[in-house]
């Protein structure tokens, strides 16, 4: 049976528009490192490549006559990111984000199934049939979120830190506290087709016991 993550995962892919407790576990990832606006255009050229990868991943498990173990079709993973700003602006940071300042690791989840091996045979393969600059700089992770807050935000990504308020006086409320001011996004519209207004992103941050 095919896995498909916003039927079979909507705990951690489709959560309400409130805040709410989550336990992350252990995910791998397809992930690349960047800095700079989003609204550069090379931004989507890192997205490019991630997707370049992870299809390949797809698509040549589905060849396969000799499935890994555990193997089971499924969709591709939507795109993600951890987010932050340089330890320069940090220094001077008055409430207002300069988007040049930002740094991100954008990421594609891969299923439990795929190997270190595998994926680096799949980026060779990638590489050769589409040459591109940033492939050398996609690596293959396990990253582990643990305790979380998280919530849907509905609309532009400039209205973020309305819904981060949010999320914070929960997490007071709960008696947690932020790790760390990075967090993560998980976009379930692309930007480029869908209006601002029309965005759906899960944001989630790391926190712990106070």
């Amino acid at each position: 049976m095919k896995h498909e993550w916003r039927k079979r995962e909507k705990e951690i892919y489709l959560p309400q528009s409130n805040p709410e407790i989550v336990e992350i576990p252990e995910f791998k990832f397809v992930t690349i490192k960047g800095s700079g606006s989003p609204q550069n255009k090379i931004f989507a050229e890192y997205i490019g490549v991630l997707y370049s990868v992870s299809y390949a991943i797809k698509m040549n498990l589905k060849k396969e006559s000799k499935k890994p173990q555990g193997y089971s079709d499924y969709t591709v993973y939507p795109l993600e990111g951890i987010w932050d700003i340089t330890k320069e602006a940090k220094k001077t940071f008055t409430g207002t984000i300069d988007k040049n300042d930002l740094i991100f690791k954008l990421m594609i989840r891969q299923p439990a199934f795929v190997t270190d091996d595998y994926f680096l045979e799949m980026l060779e393969q990638t590489k050769k049939r589409k040459t591109h600059p940033l492939l050398e700089q996609v690596t293959f992770e396990k990253i582990t979120d643990g305790k979380c807050i998280q919530m849907m935000h509905l609309g532009s990504y400039d209205d973020e830190p309305r819904s981060f308020k949010v999320m914070e006086d929960f997490a007071e409320k709960e008696n947690l506290s932020r790790i760390s001011k990075d967090h993560r996004e998980i976009y379930l519209t692309d930007f480029r087709k869908v209006a601002p207004e029309k965005l759906k992103t899960v944001l989630r941050f790391r926190v712990e016991s106070k």
